[in-house]
């Protein structure tokens, strides 16, 4: 449900006992978490059992699975998820209480009220962008809070509230949640039309970068190897902001080279201005994971951190759940899982696979999210996959959507060339499906936004019985 940004935000410290509806999902355990460590009386619902729950409940929060009134008993404040709908019966009691009712942007602007906050944007890569940059502030000393989309191995957590009063921040645009952050700096990461569902026109999608713009007060780091984050420069530069053009393009202000992707690992070399600022080596794979260091890497720069401590801060940074994550290996077969959803984003993961995968052979059991995107994005997903050796399809994860007859997975398969692509029906029975074509020297990927996440384990556990 579309839950409006209220007119006045206050801290977190000053809204009372909250209730997060949906607090399983990346977002809300996020703001669950920041706030629980400021002393904030915090406790959450969520549909499903899941590891980040039981997560929770370990950290002294209280998790309830399954949706009920009884739940908001003593709660002053309810921060939604966008996936949540209007009839849930916690959504329905807070309206019949007048309990204050916020989107969880406006949970996330709660916590950013006195700090220093960096916000990382853009359709791909936020994730990776914001736990690279926070894995190098650390490094450099700098002690930030942060919220990212996606658990970060090196950091052992999703958020976590630092010591000083900077704040690194994933700012998700899907539901317009980081036009309400006005942050001190941010990233582009790119500008790659998605969530037409919620914006309409892809016209309206890079609207809504421009209006992000707007709202920074700083600086902006820039990709400089991307043409929709590149129409950003003039817009920033005429409303003052200091600039910073980074990425592999030879005009780049920070400017990478040399680049080299060897199996899980790359390294580089960053300029600043034309100055050296030496080598920098990656312990994730692909030239996207080196794109998205350099925005890092510029940030961290900008805010007036020394290069050799963020560096190696970028090495340190070994990935992020669901983000060329090692599941592990069994019969030979190597799993790895990814949340790759957009056509942009099964490409650069595909080319990442292929260097760790060497000479054998590439099979991806993918998963569409959304039938919207699903209908604008099937043959792109489709040309995409193209690039494996075997491809299975599983039905399409609806989320927040309704089925459409017209919009299914064969969108996707009838439009793969030149490698065999197979439906894989329900992902409750992909695995059963992948396991029998499966042989010792393969690497498996699975990709997805949904709960494609299962099927990796499953194979994983037959392989090995």
């Amino acid at each position: 449900m579309k839950i409006p940004f209220p007119h006045e935000v206050p801290a977190a410290g000053d809204i009372g006992a909250v209730h997060l509806v949906g607090i399983g999902g990346a977002g809300l355990s996020a703001i669950a978490r920041l706030m629980a460590q400021q002393g904030v009386r915090v406790s959450g619902s969520d549909a499903n059992q899941s590891a980040v729950v039981d997560a929770l409940r370990e950290e002294g929060i209280t998790c309830f699975v399954g949706h009920d009134a009884a739940h908001l008993e003593g709660i002053d404040t309810v921060i939604a998820s966008t996936a949540v709908r209007d009839d849930n019966p916690e959504i329905v009691e807070a309206q019949r209480r007048g309990l204050r009712l916020w989107p969880r942007s406006a949970g996330m602007r709660s916590l950013m009220a006195g700090r220093r906050t960096v916000a990382v944007a853009g359709t791909h890569g936020k994730t990776t962008t914001t736990g690279m940059l926070t894995c190098a502030l650390i490094a450099a000393g700098a002690e930030p809070s942060f919220a990212i989309g996606a658990e970060v191995a090196s950091l052992g957590a999703n958020a976590r509230l630092g010591r000083s009063d900077l704040f690194v921040a994933e700012a998700d645009e899907s539901d317009g949640a980081f036009l309400h952050y006005a942050p001190e700096g941010a990233i582009v990461t790119n500008v790659d039309a998605d969530h037409l569902d919620n914006y309409g026109t892809v016209e309206a999608y890079a609207a809504a970068f421009d209006e992000f713009i707007s709202t920074v007060g700083g600086f902006v780091v820039l990709n400089a190897d991307d043409a929709g984050a590149r129409a950003l420069v003039e817009p920033a530069r005429r409303r003052g902001l200091e600039v910073l053009l980074a990425g592999f393009a030879d005009d780049a202000d920070l400017r990478g080279r040399d680049l080299v992707v060897d199996g899980a690992s790359s390294t580089f070399a960053a300029s600043l201005h034309g100055v050296d600022l030496g080598p920098v080596r990656l312990s994730v794979p692909g030239a996207h994971y080196a794109q998205d260091a350099m925005l890092a890497l510029g940030a961290g720069l900008l805010l007036g951190e020394h290069v050799d401590l963020l560096a190696a801060g970028l090495t340190a940074y070994t990935g992020a759940n669901r983000r060329m994550q090692l599941l592990g290996a069994a019969g030979g077969v190597r799993v790895y899982d990814s949340y790759a959803h957009h056509p942009t984003e099964i490409r650069a993961d595909l080319a990442a696979a292929r260097s760790i995968a060497g000479g054998d052979r590439l099979v991806v059991a993918y998963q569409p999210h959304l039938v919207s995107r699903t209908r604008l994005y099937g043959a792109e997903m489709g040309e995409a996959l193209s690039a494996a050796d075997r491809v299975f399809v599983a039905d399409i994860y609806l989320a927040r959507e309704d089925p459409d007859p017209a919009v299914t997975s064969a969108l996707i398969v009838d439009a793969i060339r030149g490698t065999e692509a197979t439906l894989g029906g329900p992902v409750g029975g992909l695995a059963d499906v992948v396991v029998p074509e499966l042989r010792p020297g393969d690497l498996l990927l699975t990709l997805g936004a949904g709960d494609i996440t299962t099927v990796g384990p499953a194979v994983l556990t037959a392989l090995e019985a």
